[in-house]
């Protein structure tokens, strides 16, 4: 008689509902817990479907929209030369949300999206942190040169995290390369910024900005996809070039 106990080998087909993050609704085959493991029986075990809903779309919208607004920001729309605005979006949008939907992707058996998930909310939450008088961040400098070169180096720290996530991304789809690959370079600009001590209306600093934007509506575009790819009466669905799929609804994307 067979058991109903989820493991660790997914069904990788469609129609149990992968989504194109990596996520796996059902499981199948045996405990995977090792030869030596007897607190569950021998022998395989039927799928449980997964109750948990994909968080991806959550996850890129809250990064998209907060890395929009701070590229507003950054390339001086309606004058606006401070990023204060951006912290609360930061602190409950991108980095609460994101974490979260790093969270929820953990159990749907999908590493790479809640590494990625988690790791860029918990990049919102550090970088809101620093604006925020009372944590003593920005105070704790006496001189601003040092304070802009601190910055370029926590900079430059992300985008290293964000060259070894590209890796992992390569032949999974193009379009979360593409996405990876524009943070990069955006990364790369915001740090240059950080160690010229430019101001905002400098070349680079509006540069950084222009990448902030472009980087953010791949997100939304990424992110959009994945809801109508979530959804059985979808509005349409919005290929993102998943490698070794010709499937264009559900199938199986950014695996890890």
């Amino acid at each position: 008689m067979s058991t109903a106990i989820a493991t660790d080998k997914p069904i990788t087909s469609p129609a149990n509902g992968t989504d194109r993050l990596g996520g796996n609704h059902a499981y199948q085959g045996n405990t995977g817990y090792g030869s030596n493991d007897h607190n569950y029986p021998s022998g395989n075990y039927t799928a449980r479907p997964s109750r948990i809903a994909n968080p991806g779309p959550l996850g890129l919208f809250s990064f998209a929209t907060t890395l929009l607004v701070l590229g507003l920001y950054n390339v001086r729309a309606r004058g606006v030369t401070h990023v204060n605005g951006s912290v609360g979006m930061a602190l409950f949008y991108g980095g609460l949300a994101m974490v979260l939907a790093g969270m929820w992707e953990f159990p749907r058996g999908n590493s790479f999206a809640a590494t990625l998930f988690t790791t860029y909310g918990a990049f919102w939450l550090s970088y809101a942190t620093i604006f925020i008088p009372s944590s003593g961040i920005t105070s704790g400098f006496t001189d601003d040169r040092e304070l802009n070169s601190a910055l370029g180096i926590f900079m430059l720290a992300w985008m290293v995290v964000t060259i070894f996530l590209l890796l992992g991304s390569l032949r999974k789809n193009i379009g979360f390369i593409v996405f990876l690959t524009t943070l990069t370079i955006t990364y790369a600009l915001w740090a240059a910024t950080q160690f010229r001590a430019v101001e905002t209306t400098s070349r680079v600093a509006k540069a950084t900005g222009a990448f902030q934007i472009i980087t953010a509506f791949i997100a939304f575009y990424l992110g959009l996809s994945e809801l109508f790819a979530s959804e059985t009466n979808s509005l349409a669905r919005l290929p993102i070039g998943v490698f070794g799929s010709t499937n264009s609804g559900r199938g199986s994307g950014v695996r890890a």
